[in-house]
């Protein structure tokens, strides 16, 4: 894991490293939609209480900053597990085995790009913030009644991924380090991400919304 955390502070350090002057033609004041979908491995630890699900999809934004070499990233992430319950629940007379958990992070990120003509290498890092279903059983007489218990968790989010632009749209793919700030089952929960997916310019959407509230009269 360590190694993998150094490999991603790497292409950070190599992306502020090859930092160029000249515009980015492709993300000047432009947003883009980001939709994509893959598979989300549990790391060390972690792999006691979670195993791989297909499939884990992630949703998000591409805001370009005023230099658009520096992006915000508010993204989505909607991960799915196998679940072996650890610790007895003392609201719950079972433990459960080969069960489903489900996390819902908002991951808040920022990052850096450069542009290679129509590809782009990128990096990003920030906080998350999200919702953790793990599931539950009861027996009540003869019947097994399933229940979920959620709770909230704080993670860290970091990835490098690249991305090539085709005509109207943009395909890509990201590798990521999910990092929660809490112990779940017991274990310290880490996991990575591996995504493929979309990217499409929705610029004139979002000035429509911003001309049709009124916000643009604020920005200007």
């Amino acid at each position: 894991m360590k190694k993998l955390i150094f490999v991603l502070l790497l292409g950070m350090f190599v992306q502020h490293a090859y930092a160029q002057n000249e515009r980015d033609t492709i993300h000047y004041h432009k947003i883009y939609y980001l939709g994509g979908t893959g598979l989300s491995f549990p790391v060390g630890k972690s792999s006691e209480v979670f195993t791989t699900k297909l499939f884990s999809g992630s949703m998000g934004l591409d805001i370009s900053l005023k230099d658009p070499r520096y992006f915000l990233t508010p993204t989505l992430y909607l991960l799915t597990y196998g679940y072996n319950q650890q610790i007895p629940d003392p609201k719950y007379n079972h433990m459960v085995e080969n069960g489903r958990a489900n996390f819902y992070m908002l991951s808040m990120a920022a990052g850096r790009r450069r542009q290679f003509k129509r590809l782009n290498t990128f990096v990003y890092l920030g906080p998350a913030l999200g919702v953790v279903s793990e599931p539950r059983g009861e027996l009540v007489g003869q019947v097994l009644k399933m229940d979920n218990k959620y709770s909230m968790s704080v993670a860290g989010k970091m990835g490098v991924g690249a991305d090539y632009k085709f005509p109207g749209f943009f395909l890509g793919a990201e590798v990521g380090y999910l990092q929660h700030f809490r112990k779940i089952e017991g274990n310290s929960a880490q996991f990575l991400t591996i995504m493929f997916g979309l990217k499409s310019d929705i610029t004139s959407l979002s000035e429509k919304v911003s001309h049709a509230i009124g916000l643009d009269n604020y920005i200007r």
